[in-house]
């Protein structure tokens, strides 16, 4: 059995997932809190800068240009796929992309992060935020996914769309970067609630319509990114930033594919984004994984939580830890492995293949075996 994808110069020997996925997705079934012969993982930015193929084929252009190349975004997006086993693809593609393409000044500075040239500032900038119209602004990230669905479809591997939820993505337009503090956002949010709520309401609508257009294009699932939101109190969260995040998942509902809701830091969060209507909630590695499905309930599947830090240690300590995982994701129906935030650019390859292979074989939560 071969994975039908193409060999790649550098590229470690394809790997065989062991169990096979057939006709129904283990990571789609999990999602949806249904019974699974394996536990599925994938791993955050698991196509990037650990991976000898990812260098060698991304060289030094910008991510923003690589992204606008639907062969090179498709090529990368496979890879961790061909290396790993992973029972998830997830696009190469990134949070900024549709503001960047509706000319708000963003831009992807290497060592940095996203970068605005023009920070938003007042209501007068809410001009600049324009309804995208996918076809024209980003035919290449549909065009990339087309190309994925074609070599993802017949292994049974679905491909994750994504988008940054609107809290961060605001949070980039008003900091004018990434920030320690957030104290532009919170003053405007604080100070003038209406301006941050017609800030959100043009982003849920920008944010909503790029979703619609990957599932339409052939995306399976889908993950809203919240990076930023575990830097608000359970306050700010409900009253400023939860109403946004609603709207947006309720803005895909209807189209069936599993969502995801991930933030970083927010342990004190859980329960709140657990009414956001995803899902799946992603949990980080600062609360254990049976704490956090306490806190989310049992009407949502969980995903996490390994912390990726740890997969730089030996292997037998990445493999203790990847089970005290498993142990806390217990056998209910609904876990998806995955770390606590991405991969490390230092992680060793192989180090992941092997827990790919261990989370399959160990793995417990809704596991029939």
């Amino acid at each position: 059995m071969t994975t039908g994808l193409p060999e790649v110069p550098g590229a470690a020997p394809r790997r065989v997932d062991p169990f096979p996925a057939g006709p129904a997705s283990a990571f789609l079934a999990a999602c949806r809190r249904q019974a699974v012969h394996h536990t599925p993982v994938w791993f955050m930015r698991q196509a990037g800068r650990s991976l000898p193929e990812y260098r060698a084929a991304r060289r030094e252009g910008s991510i923003l240009g690589a992204i606008a190349d639907p062969e090179l975004a498709a090529e990368l997006t496979l890879q961790p796929v061909r290396r790993y086993g992973v029972d998830a693809a997830i696009l190469f593609c990134d949070i900024v992309v549709p503001v960047h393409a509706v000319g708000f000044g963003v831009d992807v500075v290497p060592g940095t992060g996203p970068v605005v040239d023009t920070p938003f500032r007042s209501s007068a900038d809410l001009r600049r935020l324009r309804p995208i119209e996918p076809e024209t602004d980003v035919p290449y990230v549909l065009r990339a996914i087309a190309l994925l669905v074609d070599e993802l479809a017949p292994l049974g591997v679905p491909l994750i769309g994504f988008a940054g939820a609107p809290f961060t993505l605001a949070s980039y337009l008003v900091e004018g970067g990434p920030s320690r503090t957030f104290g532009k956002v919170k003053a405007l949010m604080h100070g003038d609630p209406a301006t941050w709520g017609a800030l959100l309401d043009a982003l849920c609508g920008i944010t909503v319509t790029f979703l619609r257009a990957q599932v339409a294009a052939g995306a399976g699932a889908l993950q809203l990114f919240d990076s930023w939101a575990g830097w608000l109190s359970p306050d700010e969260y409900e009253r400023f930033v939860l109403p946004a995040t609603r709207r947006v998942l309720d803005g895909v509902a209807d189209l069936g594919v599993p969502t995801i809701l991930f933030g970083v830091g927010t342990g004190e969060l859980l329960g709140l984004m657990a009414t956001s209507g995803a899902g799946v909630i992603g949990v980080d590695w600062r609360v254990p994984l049976d704490a956090a499905r306490r806190r989310i309930g049992d009407e949502r599947a969980v995903q996490g939580n390994l912390d990726p830090a740890i997969c730089l240690a030996p292997f037998e300590v990445v493999a203790s830890q990847a089970r005290d995982v498993l142990r806390r994701a217990g056998t209910d129906p609904g876990h998806v492995f995955n770390l606590g935030h991405g991969v490390l650019p230092e992680t060793d390859p192989g180090v992941l293949a092997a827990l790919v292979d261990l989370v399959h074989d160990e793995g417990r939560a809704g596991v029939v075996r």
